[in-house]
């Protein structure tokens, strides 16, 4: 396990700009300019943040003439999940969410918080 490189991963998701960055991209591949137009920084703040995007795996790039287009990789984004489920000990099956998952856990009692046992914790 490269713990550099893996927390360059987790430093390239630690971030709300860079999280911005994904969810934009969620919608397909975007131009400088374009990912640009959606935040009230620099270009050089913007070019930081997809830099370290770049390195981490989680986002590719593509140069067309003077123009450079970002997009999610989906390689970066599975080798996070799986840097994620290895560290917490989490079973990458069992780490996805599908319809079934959802369908148990609305099954299953809520639970809320209290100052009422020592734990805290109540069913």
């Amino acid at each position: 396990m490269n713990h550099t490189d893996n927390a360059n991963i987790f430093k390239a998701l630690g971030d709300e700009n860079r999280l911005k960055i994904l969810e934009l991209l969620l919608d397909g591949e975007k131009c400088g300019s374009e990912l640009l137009e959606q935040f009230s920084m620099g270009q050089s703040t913007l070019s930081h943040h997809l830099k370290m995007m770049l390195s981490s795996g989680i986002v590719k790039s593509r140069k067309v003439k003077t123009a450079t287009y970002y997009s999610i990789n989906p390689d970066g984004a599975k080798k996070a999940v799986e840097i994620l489920c290895e560290i917490t000990g989490i079973e990458k099956d069992s780490a996805a969410v599908d319809g079934s998952a959802h369908e148990e856990a609305a099954r299953k009692p809520a639970v809320r918080q209290t100052g009422s046992r020592p734990n805290g914790w109540l069913l």
